[in-house]
């Protein structure tokens, strides 16, 4: 029983410690290479959840089943945790070949797992170690496994790594850059910025969008597109949106009523379904009319948990928050999503906008966005007009609201506001409202 798993019937991490173990001692006098690996089931615990314990553990017990049918001569598997897998492989000894066999075992758990009244479909990642280039004892060619397949996490799913120097170096950097963005958001040093969206009939701001920014002390300016997916990975994206989302909000309290904010969810936000009450509790701490909070959200990003996004997006829709549809046609699906979810207004992304004036297929692709929306009464902007001539088509072809470089860079809040004075408060109150 100590060396037993007793839901899957495979061995535990005691078993597997021994066969390292043994392999080393057979091999002490001529220590050649032998591979170790750890296989994650990618997105276990959403199905878990909705289909309940009882068909998380027939799933497991099913890759169970296909992992000790397909291990070679001489190998082991184990249940090493959870969703996790674990294999020793005496006769694997370089990188090729341990890739080799990730694929392998990747397709064998890749078909669909049968739980009576339903199938489901899995991925799985990988890491992997050799040794004794990853380590010289259990313990470490672990560590090392659990290094490569943690990279394989950050890659997206069903990816295959093999332990490097180069890859330790470069979790390390991610770790480090982890603690001092936790530092960062503990001391309320992420900062907001502000882009403006325009009518695109006379150019005047109705709202602006709001961005995070990191300049540390240390790093230097760290890209959002860094430290906003680093949050996702490493489970903290709510302190951080939590923060920036009460920023932009107490700075958007100055602005005239009339305008709106834009913020964007992120896909593990919607999946969390304390994420509704967690942002109306900060407007109302903030004292933020709903009714002037645009959320934005991805295709992508619903597409990991529908019916817990469906519900969180319903639930802020009845407060009066706007629901945006960001980077519309460039995820799977799109119209599918716009007859499954109720949205307010779509983002045309950038990649369309950018060849309106070069490729007619672009163009096309834009009027039939418009004419559809039209159709669906939502509200559009297009996303990253960076010049005049973009603009002027848009305008032309019927786009109601713009957003780029062309109308504004982001900005701080209190450059946002020297924006407003030259841009806005000048305007008659007449003209504001029909702007």
């Amino acid at each position: 029983m100590a060396y037993t798993d007793p839901l899957t019937g495979l061995g535990n991490r005691n078993r597997m410690r021994d066969k390292v173990l043994q392999i080393s001692a057979e091999r002490a006098s001529d220590p050649a290479p032998f591979t170790i690996g750890i296989a994650n089931l990618d997105s276990f615990k959403p199905i878990n959840d909705l289909f309940g314990s009882s068909a998380g553990d027939e799933i497991l017990c099913q890759v169970a089943h296909r992992l000790r049918a397909c291990i070679p001569d001489g190998a082991l598997v184990t249940r090493h945790d959870g969703d996790e897998f674990a294999f020793v492989l005496p006769l694997i000894f370089e990188r090729a070949s341990a890739e080799k066999f990730g694929q392998m075992i990747r397709e064998v758990l890749s078909a669909p797992y049968d739980l009576g009244d339903r199938n489901v479909r899995l991925s799985a990642s990988f890491g992997f170690a050799i040794f004794p280039f990853a380590g010289e004892d259990c313990e470490e060619l672990l560590k090392s496994a659990e290094t490569a397949l943690y990279r394989s996490k950050r890659r997206g799913r069903g990816q295959i790594t093999v332990y490097s120097r180069e890859i330790a170096q470069e979790m390390k950097r991610a770790t480090q850059l982890e603690q001092a963005l936790r530092n960062a958001i503990i001391s309320d040093a992420i900062d907001v910025h502000f882009q403006p969206i325009v009518s695109l009939g006379n150019n005047q701001v109705v709202g602006f969008e709001a961005l995070a920014r990191w300049n540390d002390p240390d790093l230097g300016f760290v890209s959002p597109g860094v430290f906003v997916p680093l949050a996702e990975e490493r489970g903290f994206i709510d302190a951080l949106s939590e923060a920036l989302l009460r920023k932009a909000a107490e700075a958007a309290l100055s602005w005239p009523r009339e305008l709106f904010l834009s913020f964007n969810l992120s896909s593990a936000q919607l999946m969390d379904p304390g994420t509704s009450g967690s942002i109306l509790s900060i407007l109302g701490r903030v004292g933020f009319d709903p009714h002037r909070l645009e959320l934005e959200i991805t295709e992508t990003a619903v597409m990991g948990s529908a019916d817990t996004a469906h519900r969180i997006i319903a639930d802020l829709r009845a407060a009066g928050v706007r629901i945006s549809l960001d980077d519309f046609g460039t995820g799977q699906s799109s119209l599918g999503r716009l007859r499954d979810f109720i949205f307010d207004k779509i983002k045309i992304d950038r990649a369309f906008v950018s060849r309106i004036n070069s490729d007619r297929a672009s163009e096309h692709i834009i009027k039939a966005i418009l004419s559809m929306c039209e159709g669906l009464e939502l509200e559009v902007v297009a996303e990253g007009i960076e010049d005049y001539a973009e603009a002027v088509k848009l305008r032309t072809l019927g786009c109601g609201m713009g957003q780029g470089y062309h109308f504004g860079r982001p900005a701080d809040g209190i450059a946002t506001l020297r924006f407003l004075h030259e841009n806005y408060y000048d305007m008659a109150p007449a003209e504001r409202v029909s702007a």
